[in-house]
């Protein structure tokens, strides 16, 4: 039986739309039912949610939601759930059968006002509790005076509330905690070195052993997703080098590979080849500062500047292409802005030619150490937990989940090389700490095989200078440093953008802060903190 025939079964009220992803409408009232067969029922089996994406059709509001059935060689589903009633939009939770949709479902609440029925935690997450409105609606009312710059600190939130519906079909708000009465809590962050940016974590303890972890996010909420609707495509290029700094290549990567299969553009393979040899030294790059930054946090000093010596290599690298170390802004619509400096072949092939030793480097002075391995052997994070969370990159296949986005969807020209997924199972901190040490090795691998076999021709396709897209939406995702990044665009013709989602890694990675940190020491959260490797602009955009 077909997927679409199975779901017609289960749900006869759903409708369907063919497209790259099967799309699947479903009324508010049938949600629930639907989203269980998904989880449970063996011949479906979508045991993991990729996107949530909150959306405002003007008619109604409503979410897109993305759907990966790993047992089916990854096949993907998009489901859409809306509702008529502005005033009090309530759509069913499914965070009790994806664990990711925790957050994932208070940011839909956060920007669009809808009330997950039974989510156990209905509070904002990017915006402060007095923020008055929903900032993504199209009929949000921007007047400063609404949302003044405000002259006091934000209160501490220790109230949530929970929507119940009871037995005669009517929802009622349940308040609750977010800590119990006579809790010790403790504030970390947001201006802590060890939180790696503006992150603030208000944790519970019993002694010195973690009860229970708070996030507490938005200090670095720039309203990027609200900015595009705005902006031209090529306008809103430059927001992804700005979220996960660390993976500039690869986010901008992402963001137009969706725009050129929104136009079905034609890509040159000169550029195809330059943007994946540029995303291999971009997740290099990354993984040496994870490496010294980790080192740090656990007070080996010197491991960190020996990873900040290579990494200054990349970014040499980078400068005279791009000409930049940070925000490269080297990705375009249909290829690449400039073409490779005179020396690239020459200095990539410089820095391939010392990391064997570096790498042993490395392991000799931190990998190995004894202090390191016992500081590092915390934070478990089963392979269950890494699916139903969607913890993704290093840290989920550090809990031996094969999801590498290069071989599970192919894209750029990693269908033309050779390189190994990369698993540990240890399930710990010192497993996703090891997966970027053997990852680095991988992508090095993957450049040597490229950097000789650059094609000639064109950098970039020829693209009109006001680009429209068609009416329809597009879901597209690559693997950045961090783990899967997806760019969900919707458009109504015009050369503005309807809609733009980014899916970012950290966003999931920090949600399972608080079932890594449970029943560790305190001191163990900055370990913990530094081996998820999440980066503060990916979470808050």
């Amino acid at each position: 039986m077909s997927v679409k025939d199975k779901i017609s079964k289960i749900c006869p009220s759903a409708t369907f739309e063919d497209s790259e992803i099967l799309l699947v409408n479903v009324p508010a009232e049938d949600w629930r039912a639907l989203a269980e067969a998904l989880k449970h029922d063996p011949e479906l089996n979508y045991d993991v949610l990729s996107a949530v994406v909150g959306m405002d059709w003007k008619e109604t509001l409503g979410v897109m939601y993305y759907f990966t059935a790993t047992s089916r060689d990854w096949e993907m589903l998009s489901v859409k759930v809306a509702v008529a009633d502005r005033e009090n939009p309530y759509i069913d939770t499914i965070s009790d059968l994806w664990k990711v949709a925790n957050f994932q479902e208070r940011e839909v609440y956060d920007f669009y006002g809808i009330k997950f029925v039974n989510h156990p935690d209905m509070r904002r997450f990017f915006l402060r509790n007095d923020w008055k409105g929903h900032p993504l609606r199209k009929d949000y009312d921007a007047d400063p005076k609404l949302n003044p710059i405000p002259e006091n600190d934000e209160k501490n939130e220790d109230a949530t509330v929970s929507y119940v519906k009871d037995p005669n079909g009517v929802i009622k708000p349940i308040p609750s905690r977010v800590f119990e009465m006579h809790d010790y809590v403790m504030n970390i962050g947001p201006q802590h070195p060890s939180t790696h940016g503006v992150m603030r974590f208000r944790i519970a303890l019993d002694g010195e052993q973690v009860k229970k972890l708070d996030v507490v996010s938005g200090y670095i909420h720039r309203g990027i997703e609200k900015l595009c609707e705005e902006l031209g495509y090529p306008q809103i290029l430059h927001f992804t080098d700005r979220m996960d700094y660390m993976s500039a290549h690869q986010n901008r990567h992402c963001l137009c590979a969706c725009i050129e299969k929104a136009l079905g553009l034609q890509v040159p393979d000169r550029a195809v080849v330059i943007r994946t040899i540029m995303d291999e030294l971009m997740r290099i790059s990354s993984h040496l500062l994870a490496f010294g930054c980790t080192a740090m946090d656990l007070g080996a000093t010197t491991a960190f500047f020996y990873g900040f010596r290579e990494r200054e290599m990349l970014l040499d690298i980078f400068e005279k292409t791009c000409g930049a170390r940070m925000s490269m802004n080297y990705n375009v619509i249909g290829g690449v802005i400039a073409d490779l400096h005179p020396d690239f072949v020459k200095d990539v092939k410089a820095f391939l030619a010392i990391m064997p030793e570096r790498l042993k480097e490395y392991h000799t002075v931190f990998s190995g150490n004894l202090i390191a391995k016992n500081r590092l052997h915390i934070g478990h994070l089963s392979k269950k937990d890494a699916i139903n969370y969607c913890i993704t990159g290093p840290s989920g296949r550090g809990s031996n989940w094969s999801c590498d986005c290069r071989k599970k969807h192919p894209y750029a020209a990693y269908d033309r090389v050779e390189f190994d997924e990369v698993l540990l199972d240890g399930c710990d901190s010192y497993s996703r700490y090891m997966v970027r040490m053997k990852e680095i090795e991988q992508s090095c691998r993957i450049i040597e095989q490229l950097i000789d076999r650059i094609p000639e021709g064109d950098i970039r396709a020829q693209v009109p200078k006001i680009v429209k897209l068609p009416v329809g939406h597009w879901y597209t995702q690559v693997e950045a440093s961090r783990g899967t990044f997806g760019v969900y665009i919707e458009s109504d013709g015009s050369k503005n953008p309807y809609r733009v989602h980014f899916q970012s890694p950290c966003f999931n990675l920090v949600g399972v802060m608080d079932l890594c940190c449970r029943g560790n020491m305190i001191a163990d959260v900055i370990t913990i903190c530094a081996a998820l490797d999440f980066v503060i602009p990916d979470i808050d955009r």
